[in-house]
């Protein structure tokens, strides 16, 4: 049969082919023509060749792919795929001739403004979009966070700033079993909660073929349907394990005659790999990287002459002791793809093949990275929850710090096995919190999320898809407590101060867009967190390493107390930090100058994107705050712009797959102008999803090819 693209009201590609890997070169062409600007942005970030049109500010993205080897891990990877699956290698290079085909009537504003002609795409091309969009996932700069804390504090504060730090993605999911339903199916709804951008990190998509017929959210640049889907029998989600699965090692580097070496955990010097590499920079002079990597992994920070600002550290084992000067500062990446040569793109068609819980057991068996808990349902009755994911075994050291790589016990010796769970009262709910992922992590997101969901869920017996959008909008926020304990037990204010410290006491602690007390707890919560940052007993910290600008974001001060505060509010003892003063000072900062509107006036949209419009978006107020259930992001302390929030909501129902539904922040196509390209932002805000359509008679047919 012809390959034949069709199109929902919604712009959404509905997708029907002889075969998969037809349907894959469809799902490419497709891909291409929506998000021409998106695809090359991935492919060029992948490559570490960002800069050569988006200018200086891509450079710290650039250097970094380039000293992490990227590309090349790909490389490794699909080659390594087409000796062990031969099958799904053609089927991804299948998805890449339609990208390629794609491509070549593209359009997009963009190049014409950046100058940027569409380029080719290679078979491993997917693979390094996969990689560059999820190997900051598992938050491994933390560890240099925690070395900082420690180093100029000590090891306990570690817990104090232990909470989904800066940069870290996580989601909401909940699996309803069929006895909690009122259709006797299981359900399964959800957000993933990501960095917002435009074009949108997910594709509503439809794939059929005699082999499968698929409805889900896949990551443009990438074939088939990796996180959610839904097959007709079965159905399955993720959200992210918040596990620990990559290492940064402090090497010792010393050059010689032949190049570089690093000392080994046996006391011997090895040769390292190294090589320089040239990055094109947009209205500048190309700029050289030096690429070298140990037995452990890439060098990312440092060399064998240190990083600016850091000759030498006499303090980096972090025990508070005077040590000599340390060698100068190296530090390397062990990750789990660039040790095994294995992304996991071999469950991809499995996922899409399953019909039965079983089957998506056996494919997510496949899964490397990033780890994720998985929770699938089939119309059987068989429900799956468990963690998915390569997690190598090895100290726990390892887990929480840097760790020296001329000492041994810090190998790698095997892998975890990936654990399992199950359902309580028919429901399972997962929301990066400590669940079955516990014992391969170190930091989750706190329990406020998963609590509440579960709360919702018990005071009903009985759920409907329709009734999911409820749960996905709850703006309820428990984090609260804390800080207005510490409020309500202030006496001796300024009239106006008390004023507001009773109007908060009778806050209902919904984060509404339309709510004034809202604003009012978000100004004075930042002005807390300024104040306790402004601390002396914090001072060390408030000026970083001389990391790549890359890593700032997880050593920024100000975000890591304003992500932490619960646990700081709460520690029994602060560094000499007095605390009802520091909250003291912050409700008359506030009451001086109050908010003048509510919370949705500052709480606004901010997507990124990698090149901004020439004419900006009046992008809307929202609800929800970090903590919420709707998880809309931003920093507390510096500012209430939402980077981060629901990157789609999906509710997938298997009494009839076409009463699931689901929405994206924007819309289907990624060309600033199309109809399709910012229409579901509406329905986002309030909570409303689309319907999936399955029924081709109720499409409209674009083409053949």
């Amino acid at each position: 049969m012809a390959t034949e693209i069709y199109r929902d009201a919604w712009g959404i590609p509905h997708l029907r082919a002889g075969s998969a890997a037809e349907l894959a070169h469809a799902q490419g062409l497709v891909t291409a023509r929506d998000r021409a600007w998106q695809l090359e942005v991935e492919r060029h970030r992948a490559q570490g060749t960002s800069a050569s049109f988006l200018g200086a500010s891509a450079l710290t993205w650039d250097r970094f792919a380039r000293r992490a080897r990227v590309d090349d891990t790909a490389r490794r990877c699909f080659a390594d795929l087409e000796r062990r699956d031969p099958g799904t290698a053609r089927w991804v290079r299948a998805y890449v001739d339609g990208v390629n085909e794609g491509l070549a009537d593209g359009t997009a504003p963009e190049f014409a403004r950046t100058g940027l002609t569409p380029g080719r795409w290679e078979p491993w091309t997917p693979l390094g979009v996969w990689l560059a969009t999820h190997i900051l996932f598992a938050g491994f700069p933390a560890k240099l966070w925690r070395e900082q804390v420690a180093t100029h504090l000590d090891a306990d504060a570690i817990g104090l700033f232990a909470t989904d730090g800066p940069g870290t993605s996580g989601s909401n999911g909940w699996l309803v079993g069929g006895e909690r339903t009122v259709t006797g199916q299981a359900v399964i709804a959800g957000d993933p909660h990501r960095w917002i951008e435009d074009p949108g990190v997910y594709q509503q998509i439809h794939l059929s073929c005699p082999e499968f017929d698929v409805v889900g959210l896949a990551v443009p640049g990438v074939p088939g349907i990796a996180h959610f889907g839904h097959t007709g029998s079965v159905a399955w989600a993720i959200t992210n394990a918040m596990a620990d699965y990559q290492d940064l090692y402090r090497e010792r580097l010393r050059r010689t005659g032949a190049g570089v070496e690093a000392l080994g955990p046996d006391g011997v010097w090895r040769r390292a790999s190294r090589h320089t590499e040239t990055i094109e920079v947009a209205g500048e002079e190309p700029v050289e990287v030096e690429v070298i990597e140990t037995a452990r992994g890439p060098v990312i920070i440092g060399g064998p002459e240190g990083i600016d600002g850091d000759p030498a550290d006499p303090a980096y084992d972090g025990d508070g002791q005077a040590h000599p000067p340390a060698p100068p500062m190296a530090i390397s990446l062990r990750y789990p793809p660039r040790v095994t040569g294995d992304l996991g793109f071999g469950a991809l068609l499995p996922l899409l093949r399953a019909r039965r819980v079983a089957d998506v057991d056996r494919a997510f068996d496949r899964w490397a990275e990033p780890v994720n808990v998985v929770q699938a349902a089939d119309t059987e009755g068989g429900v799956l929850h468990r963690v998915a994911g390569r997690v190598p075994l090895r100290a726990e050291a390892n887990s929480l710090r840097v760790v020296p790589a001329w000492e041994p016990g810090h190998e790698w010796d095997g892998w975890h096995v990936p654990p399992r769970a199950g359902l309580t009262d028919g429901v399972a709910v997962m929301a990066n919190q400590r669940g079955p992922a516990e014992p391969l992590g170190v930091e989750f997101a706190p329990p406020h999320r998963a609590d509440r969901i579960a709360a919702l869920l018990a005071g009903r017996e009985r759920w409907s898809a329709a009734d999911m959008p409820a749960l996905h909008t709850d703006t309820h926020l428990a984090s609260a407590s804390p800080l207005l304990d510490h409020l309500d037990a202030l006496d001796d204010l300024t009239p106006e101060a008390a004023a507001l410290r009773d109007r908060l006491r009778g806050w209902n602690r919904h984060m509404d867009a339309g709510s004034a007390d809202a604003a009012l707890y978000a100004a004075v919560r930042g002005a807390v967190v300024r104040h306790l940052a402004a601390h002396p007993a914090f001072a060390a910290l408030t000026t970083p390493p001389a990391y790549p600008e890359v890593f700032q974001p997880w050593l920024a001060l100000v975000p890591r107390v304003g992500f932490a505060l619960e646990h700081l509010l709460r520690a029994e003892e602060l560094y000499g930090i007095d605390r009802p003063a520091a909250v003291r000072a912050a409700v008359e900062d506030v009451a001086l100058r109050p908010p003048a509107g509510v919370w949705g006036d500052t709480h606004r949209l901010a997507p990124w994107r990698a090149l901004e419009p020439e004419r900006p978006y009046d992008e809307p107020g929202l609800s929800g705050d970090h903590d919420c259930v709707l998880c809309t992001s931003g920093v507390p302390g510096l500012t209430d712009r939402a980077a981060r929030g629901p990157a789609a909501r999906y509710v997938w129902d298997l009494a009839r797959r076409e009463d699931s539904r689901w929405v994206v922040p924007l819309g289907a196509s990624g060309v600033p102008g199309s109809p399709h390209h910012r229409d579901q932002l509406p329905l986002w805000l309030a909570g409303d999803l689309v319907p999936v359509v399955t029924d081709w008679t109720r499409l409209k047919k674009e083409t053949d090819v």
